[in-house]
């Protein structure tokens, strides 16, 4: 079967996007010269994916502000053959093709795409915040998805796009008129919108009245943080794009499962509900601490994170001592090794 970039030629996509949990992988520097630390990121993929958890490289938590385009390449290159390599054929990879102008971001799509990526997700670019408005903003999004050669997940953050926060509507007017759209992520943390965008696009005519140009790349709604799974769930959402699988990510597809088997079998909605609380509190307080504060989780727990790329800096001491001792970081390491444990 032909794998996306495959003899330098873009193919059709062969690893489908399915609801479940994905995680946008931290970028990994060498400590003394700041190059990739490749040999660390195919690591991380390998583990997280192990735990059911598929990755997104070249977003917010991997530093995609602070990667060159062959950076990007390099990346991708790596971690398919990576996961080729451990048997993990079938996990697709998705690349942040968002930058600051439809062009560039473009040209994003096609490297990754070139590389091996079967996915792109693209940001509204917010320097220009103040000067795009709903028919920019459209335009943007259909533009891209019009011309990328791989489906595209629209990227709805405003805390890294200028404040812009792409609202029901328009997200729902992309889905239905863009067919190589496959889905949204809301790091607005906004359950109303994804129930809103939910009702149209998780409805059962949504696929028959507006097809996707890919059959296996379906429109999914996904939160960006997982402190709102289970009500993403019961508004018929298809999981969540989270930095907190890095660290926990038994822990995370664990409650992914419990809350889409609680639909039909209500006996497993507390055990859910206790993953949800123990997760969530963790996902809030951790995110306080931003990259770095995940990067020195991972140190702690597995050995390697090291620290971002300047000028974002590593954590004071102090703070790492804070971040691992809270209580909230305690209860998910616990609930992260009951669930490794299980799945093993």
């Amino acid at each position: 079967m032909a794998t996306n970039g495959t003899n330098g030629a873009h193919q059709p996509v062969v690893r489908p996007l399915k609801p479940g949990i994905y995680a946008p992988i931290p970028t990994f520097f060498l400590p003394e010269t700041e190059d990739l630390d490749l040999q660390t990121l195919e690591k991380h993929v390998i583990r997280a994916a192990q735990a059911g958890v598929g990755p997104l490289l070249a977003g917010s938590m991997g530093e995609a502000h602070h990667l060159s385009h062959s950076e990007r390449v390099a990346m991708i290159k790596a971690v398919r053959r990576a996961l080729d390599n451990s048997g993990l054929t079938e996990v697709p990879i998705i690349v942040g093709t968002g930058a600051g102008s439809t062009r560039e971001s473009l040209e994003l799509c096609n490297e990754a795409a070139d590389a091996g990526a079967d996915y792109g997700i693209a940001i509204t670019s917010g320097y220009f915040a103040g000067a795009l408005d709903k028919r920019a903003l459209k335009a943007f999004y259909t533009e891209i998805a019009a011309k990328s050669p791989i489906p595209i997940i629209v990227y709805n953050y405003p805390g890294a796009s200028g404040g812009i926060d792409l609202d029901s509507d328009l997200l729902t007017e992309l889905a239905a008129e863009c067919p190589n759209l496959c889905g949204v992520k809301l790091t607005c943390g906004n359950v109303g919108k994804l129930t809103r965008i939910c009702a149209t696009v998780s409805d059962p005519s949504f696929s028959s009245l507006h097809p996707r140009k890919n059959a296996a790349a379906p429109f999914l709604v996904l939160g960006g943080f997982i402190d709102f799974l289970i009500p993403a769930a019961y508004a018929n959402g298809h999981g969540a794009i989270t930095g907190l699988a890095n660290v926990a990510p038994y822990a995370c597809t664990r409650l992914f499962q419990l809350a889409e088997k609680s639909k039909s079998d209500s006996s497993v909605l507390p055990e859910a509900q206790r993953l949800q609380g123990i997760i969530a509190r963790a996902d809030y307080t951790i995110a306080k601490y931003s990259i770095a504060g995940t990067k020195y989780l991972l140190e702690k727990l597995y050995g390697y994170g090291g620290v971002p790329r300047k000028p974002l800096l590593g954590m004071l001491e102090e703070k790492k001592e804070e971040i691992w001792a809270h209580p909230h970081t305690q209860d998910l390491v616990k609930l992260e090794r009951e669930c490794a444990g299980k799945s093993a």
